[in-house]
C-alpha cells in the first residue's frame, strides 16, 4: 500500500514541478502546480497518518484535503478567462476565497478525516462540488479554449472529479488502493492536458520535454525511494520509514525538476561578484532547457489565428532570449536570409537574436513618420505599446515601479501610461499591433514559398 501512495505522490509532485517550472509567470500553471502538489502532500500525510495512528495528523489532514479542489476551482475559472484579453480577476478572487472560508468552516465541523461521514464532510464536499461543477459549465460555454487543445473538457472534468476524490480517500468508503489508483490516472492526465494546453499557447512542442523530465524523475525516484521500499520490506513499515520515504522523493524529484533554477541560485551565491559570468550562464541554461520545447511543425500548416498568438508570444518574450529560442518563428524562412547575408552560423541563439532583431524592425516599421520620438495620437497606440514596454522595458504598472533610468523619451512615455492608459486599453492595443506584424510576417511567408 506504502508503495502505491509513493507512486501516486512522486507522479503528482512531479507533475505540479514541471508545470510550475514551465513557467511560473503563468497563473494557470501556478494554480495547476498548487493543485498538484498540494495533492501529493495530503497523499503523503494519509500514508504517514495511517502507519502512525496520528490523530493530530487526522485533524491536519482535514484542512489540506481541500487545498487541491480550491485550486483547481482557480484553475477553472482562469480557464475560462479569453485568451489574449485583459480582465480583472477581483471577481473569480472573491469567489474562491469564499468557497475556501466554507470549505474551511466544513473541515472545522468535521473535526478530522476519519469516518463515518458527518455533517461537516458534507458541507466540504458541496463547497468544493458546485462552485466547481459551475465553473465548469461556464468555461465550457465560454469556449475560451482554443479547439485544438484537445481534452479541454476532460482537463475540467478532472478538475472537478480530483477536487472531490481527494475527500474519499481518507474516509475509507471505498479500499484505499482502488481510490488512489484511479485517482493516480487522473493525475497524469490532468497534467499532461494543462501542459498540452500551456505548449499550444505557446506554440512550443511537448512530447521530448515532458519526455525527458519524466525519464530524469524516474530515475531519480527509483534510486532514491527505491532503497526505502527496500527497507521498508526488510525491516517492516514503520513511521519513520514511511516519512523517509516520501521527503526522498519530494527532494530528489525537486532537484531534478528545478535543477536550473537550483543552478541560478548556487551562480548567485558563487558568482555574487561576477554578474557577467552569471548572466552567461543563465542564458546557455535558459537555451539548453529551450530547445526541447522547439515546435518542429512548419509555419505553412499554421492558420492565421495560431501565427498571430505565436507571434503575440514572441512579442512579449522580446526581452527573453532563452524564451525566443524556443518560439517558431525562429523557423521563419526570412531568418535563414538574414543569417546568411551575416555569414552567421545556423545556431538556436543566432536564430533568437536574429528573430529579435526582426521584431525590433518591425515594432520601428509602426512608428508614425511626422519625425518625432513620442505622440500620444491615436496613430502612435500600436507603437507605444510594443516599443515602450518590450524594446525599452518601461515598466509603468508593475508594483512600486518607478520611472528612474529612463531616459527623457521614456520617461515622457511611462508618465502617460500610468495617468492616461489603463492597462486593458494597453493590452487591447498590444494584441492589435501583433495581429499587424503577424499579417506583415505571414505575407512575407506565403511569397517566399
Amino acid at each position: 500500500m506504502v508503495a502505491l501512495s509513493g507512486l501516486v505522490f512522486a507522479l503528482s509532485w512531479w507533475l505540479g514541478l514541471y508545470l510550475l517550472a514551465r513557467d511560473p509567470r503563468k497563473p494557470v500553471l501556478v494554480l495547476a502546480a498548487v493543485g498538484l502538489t498540494s495533492f501529493a502532500l495530503v497523499v503523503a500525510l494519509d500514508a504517514v497518518r495511517l502507519v502512525s495512528q496520528s490523530a493530530l495528523l487526522s485533524r491536519i489532514e482535514i484542512y489540506l484535503v481541500a487545498l487541491p479542489g480550491i485550486a483547481w476551482l482557480a484553475v477553472l475559472l482562469e480557464l475560462s478567462r479569453p485568451r489574449d484579453s485583459w480582465r480583472s480577476r477581483a471577481g473569480p478572487a472573491g469567489l474562491v476565497a469564499a468557497v475556501a472560508a466554507a470549505a474551511v468552516t466544513g473541515a472545522t465541523l468535521a473535526g478530522d478525516v476519519d469516518g463515518p461521514l458527518r455533517l461537516g464532510h458534507w458541507v466540504m464536499f458541496a463547497a468544493l462540488s458546485v462552485p466547481v461543477l459551475a465553473a465548469l459549465i461556464h468555461a465550457v460555454a465560454r469556449r475560451a479554449q482554443p479547439r485544438p487543445v484537445v481534452g479541454f473538457v476532460v482537463v475540467a472534468t478532472l478538475f472537478f472529479a480530483l477536487g472531490n476524490a481527494i475527500l474519499i480517500i481518507p474516509l475509507g468508503l471505498v479500499p484505499s488502493w482502488l481510490a488512489l489508483a484511479s485517482t493516480g490516472v487522473d493525475i497524469a492526465l490532468l497534467g499532461v492536458a494543462v501542459a498540452i494546453g500551456d505548449a499550444f499557447d505557446e506554440g512550443h512542442a511537448l512530447r521530448k520535454d515532458m519526455l525527458r523530465s519524466f525519464a530524469g524523475t524516474t530515475l531519480a525516484a527509483v534510486l532514491f525511494g527505491g532503497q526505502v521500499l527496500i527497507g521498508i520490506a526488510v525491516a517492516g513499515n514503520s513511521t519513520t520509514l514511511t516519512v523517509l520515504l516520501f521527503t526522498s522523493l519530494g527532494v530528489a524529484i525537486a532537484i531534478n525538476v528545478l535543477a536550473d533554477p537550483l543552478a541560478g541560485l548556487l551562480d548567485r551565491l558563487a558568482f555574487s561578484r561576477s554578474p557577467e559570468l552569471r548572466a552567461d550562464r543563465a542564458a546557455l541554461r535558459g537555451t539548453e532547457a529551450a530547445l526541447p520545447r522547439r515546435s518542429a511543425s512548419p509555419l505553412d500548416d499554421m492558420d492565421s489565428e495560431t501565427f498571430v498568438r505565436v507571434t503575440r508570444r514572441a512579442l512579449g518574450h522580446y526581452g527573453d532570449l532563452s524564451k525566443l529560442v524556443a518560439s517558431p518563428l525562429t523557423a521563419l524562412p526570412v531568418i535563414d536570409e538574414r543569417l546568411a547575408r551575416r555569414g552567421a552560423p545556423d545556431q538556436p541563439l543566432e536564430r533568437a537574436n536574429e528573430l529579435r532583431a526582426l521584431l525590433a524592425e518591425r515594432i520601428a516599421g509602426l512608428k508614425p513618420r511626422d519625425g518625432g520620438e513620442f505622440g500620444t495620437t491615436e496613430q502612435w497606440r500600436h507603437y507605444n505599446s510594443l516599443y515602450f514596454p518590450y524594446v525599452v522595458g518601461v515598466r509603468a504598472y508593475a508594483q512600486n515601479a518607478t520611472a528612474a533610468g529612463l531616459d527623457p523619451v521614456a520617461r515622457q512615455a511611462w508618465q502617460w501610461l500610468v495617468t492616461d492608459v489603463p492597462q486593458r486599453s494597453l493590452h487591447n492595443w498590444q494584441n492589435a499591433a501583433a495581429r499587424v506584424i503577424a499579417t506583415d510576417l505571414r505575407s512575407n511567408l506565403v511569397s517566399a514559398r
